[in-house]
């Protein structure tokens, strides 16, 4: 018999320290907002993950400990054979605290200070602070133009590509003919591949991910960087981990992170969600990812019922909606004004990934908060049109 979830249930998470809950006040200036921003979901973690967590609290004692020693490596690689037909090499397995921090490292390693990191267009806004940060370059890519992609790889200063893969905020899904070009571009031209996957494992019906690792050089620089933690909804444990092909510069990042860093113990809790959600947790991932689609076609279904110009399709993954207003001709400044002060609703501009014209709304979340976005998205672009 199979197992039901209730995604319905609303959870108050007020007074959690929730960014996207009791933070909305700092992006948006207004307290009391119903948020559909930061990307994490309303849904509490997979039962599993929340049993080995109860079961490893009980232990009481949490001492330093090491990511090698646990069956983290074993649950990752079976993961990657189950669900995305992929075999990796355990030994390539590297541990850090989260996706972005790992990022930071490897864009200290593979390019210097004024160089040229490629990245597509509407970008992560994680990726522009963490390149910008460090003092690198930041290139965009206009998504899905092939040919202003090879210019920016063929720049002598480009070193690095971040393939955010599925693509953050589109929910785009590459497909084996982009990601087999792109593998081909990057190696004529010398730049390093670092694909971010955080999103792969939510993946919707008819779409298939196809880990960088497939693509990669046998020999030279890459990494692919993960975590269970946004699919499995447990951001707050941190823990990521990076599969990076080359021996050599394995070594490098994990003597950078454990020394440098001072990363050499990790979060016995992540490690914990980490296995339990890749051994167990596959049920309640495909009810999560089945109830998301639902949400998203609700969306699909109010907006283009409301105006049919819009025509928006729901992504490939995730639960970020992306939609693309520019048709309605109405100002981000006014849309957001409509939200927050007639609507009382929180969702992130365009602007922030570098497109005007455009909001995400996240719907990870029960299906009647959406339902109350999508009236409160339509009320206040019906009042601007």
């Amino acid at each position: 018999m199979a197992t039901t979830y209730d995604f319905d249930k609303p959870i108050d998470r007020r007074g959690t320290a929730c960014v996207q809950w009791d933070g909305v006040a700092d992006r948006f200036g207004v307290d009391g907002l119903l948020p559909f921003t930061i990307s994490d979901m309303d849904f509490p973690s997979a039962p599993p993950v929340l049993d080995a967590l109860r079961e490893r609290l009980a232990h009481g004692v949490f001492g330093y400990t090491d990511w090698r020693l646990s069956e983290f490596r074993e649950a990752i690689g079976a993961w990657y054979e189950s669900r995305h037909g992929t075999a990796i090499d355990p030994e390539q397995i590297v541990y850090g605290p989260s996706v972005l921090n790992q990022l930071s490292q490897l864009l200290r390693m593979w390019a210097l200070p004024g160089e040229g990191v490629a990245v597509h267009t509407p970008t992560y806004d994680g990726f522009r602070k963490a390149v910008t940060g460090l003092g690198r370059e930041l290139r965009g890519v206009p998504l899905g133009d092939a040919a202003a992609l090879e210019r920016e790889l063929a720049r002598p200063d480009t070193k690095v590509l971040i393939l955010c893969s599925p693509h953050n905020p589109t929910g785009r899904v590459w497909t084996e003919p982009e990601l087999a070009e792109t593998a081909r571009l990057a190696a004529g031209h010398g730049v390093t591949v670092i694909s971010d996957e955080i999103h792969a494992d939510f993946v919707h019906d008819g779409h298939r991910h196809l880990p960088w690792s497939r693509f990669a050089p046998e020999e030279g620089r890459w990494a692919l960087i993960s975590s269970a933690s946004k699919a499995f909804n447990f951001p707050a444990l941190n823990g990521s981990y990076g599969i990076i092909g080359d021996p050599g510069e394995r070594a490098t990042f994990t003597d950078r992170m454990e020394t440098g860093e001072g990363l050499a113990s990790p979060s016995v809790l992540s490690l914990t969600a980490h296995i339990a959600a890749y051994r167990d947790g596959a049920p309640w991932l495909d009810a999560a990812r089945g109830y998301v689609a639902g949400n998203l076609r609700l969306l699909a279904e109010r907006l283009n019922g409301a105006f049919p110009a819009l025509g928006w399709v729901p992504p490939q993954a995730g639960y970020l909606a992306w939609i693309d207003l520019r048709a309605l001709g109405v100002s981000d400044e006014a849309l957001q004004r409509e939200l927050i002060e007639r609507e009382r609703v929180a969702m992130m501009r365009g602007a922030v990934y570098g497109a005007d014209g455009f909001v995400r709304v996240n719907v990870g979340c029960p299906r009647s908060k959406v339902e109350h976005g999508a009236d409160a998205l339509v009320s206040a672009l019906t009042r601007l049109i």
